[in-house]
Parts: C-alpha cells; sequence; structure tokens
C-alpha cells in the first residue's frame, strides 16, 4: 500500500470493487456500531446503499435500536470486513439523516415484500410469534394491493459524514498495512498516517 489514492473515497471505491470481482458475498455489509446516552456500545451488521465524497449511507427503521441511539449520540463507526482478501476499512464520523426525497427514492426502489416488512416490522421491539409478523405483512399487502407502497415516515436513511478512514491489508508475520486517512473538518484536506500494526 505505498500507492494509494489522496482521496480516501476513491481508494475506498477500488477496494470495493476489488471485493465484488472477488465474488465476495455481499461485499456492501458493513459492522454499524453505535452507542446509547451512557456510552453503552452496540453493534450490528447492515448494507451500505451509497457512498460518495459526503459519506456512507444505509437506511433502516429510524425508531429501532440503531435509530435511537443515533438521535442520541450522533456518531457511528463502520467496519467493512473483507475477510478473504484479508482486508477492511474502518470508517468513523457523525451521522445525520438523508433527506425525505433521497429516502423516498430509495425505498421506492426496493422490492414489494421489503416495502411491506418496512411497514410490517416495529423492529426492535418485543414480538409475542412470527405470526404475528406473518399477519401484519399480509394484512398490509391487502391495504396497499393496486398502488404503490408509500415510505413509512419512521423509516429513512443515515449519512456517515467520515472523520477518519483507515484501510487495513494483512500481511505476512503480522507486519500488516494500517493507512489512515483524518480529516479534522468537512471538505478539509485528508492527511494520510501510516499506522503500526
Amino acid at each position: 500500500m505505498d500507492r494509494v489514492d489522496a482521496d480516501p473515497i476513491a481508494e475506498f471505491g477500488k477496494w470495493l470493487a476489488d471485493a465484488v470481482a472477488a465474488g465476495i458475498p455481499d461485499p456492501n455489509a458493513m459492522v454499524l456500531a453505535t452507542a446509547d446516552e451512557t456510552g453503552a456500545p452496540s453493534a450490528r451488521t447492515v448494507l451500505l446503499k451509497g457512498v460518495d465524497e459526503e459519506g456512507y449511507v444505509f437506511y433502516t427503521n429510524r425508531t429501532s435500536r440503531k435509530g435511537s441511539e443515533l438521535a442520541v449520540n450522533g456518531r457511528a463507526a463502520l467496519v467493512f470486513p473483507w475477510l478473504a482478501l484479508h482486508r477492511q476499512v474502518i470508517v468513523h464520523g457523525p451521522v445525520e439523516e438523508v433527506s425525505d426525497e433521497e429516502s423516498d427514492a430509495y425505498f421506492a426502489t426496493r422490492p414489494r415484500g421489503a416495502q411491506l416488512g418496512a411497514w410490517a416490522s416495529r423492529q426492535s421491539t418485543p414480538l409475542d410469534r412470527r405470526s404475528t409478523l406473518e399477519r401484519r405483512q399480509a394484512e398490509l399487502a391487502t391495504r396497499f394491493a393496486g398502488e404503490d407502497v408509500p415510505r413509512p415516515a419512521w423509516w429513512g436513511g443515515y449519512r456517515v459524514v467520515p472523520s477518519t478512514i483507515e484501510l487495513w491489508q494483512g500481511r505476512p508475520d503480522r507486519l500488516h498495512d494500517r493507512l489512515q486517512y483524518r480529516r479534522d473538518a468537512a471538505g478539509a484536506p485528508w492527511r494520510i498516517t501510516r499506522l503500526s500494526p
């Protein structure tokens, strides 16, 4: 990793393309770590749905555990674990909600079953039995029969605006390559630092 792009988003795009070319299942899967108001962490896997110079975008139910944690502690970390390539990318930064227009546009591209599922699931709340969820899904299919399924008001996107991006490449004898991109403010130039493995 002696020659990397000065722009970490461009370099990330190359690494993501490598993961796709290598046939890694769900190469856009990333671990999202959040924390509650006490600082207690939680993590789960979500799917990256967009990345550009503004940040990394994913979508979810905003009343879920992750949404509730982001509401009180608006920072997150992401990990892309491309283990088959001996690579990972770690992103840290503040989180912002994407616009309703952007959320609407993405929601419209989802399969109808996933759209209905966004309405049916009260994500992260107790569920007495699976049949309750299936009944809700069936009721919603009837309710929205013959029409487009609108995006629920509680469902939308988040953007992790990176303040640091670390590229990790595994090497023999645990002499791994770690390059950290850091910037102090949005729009500021990125600084690259090589870290000890």
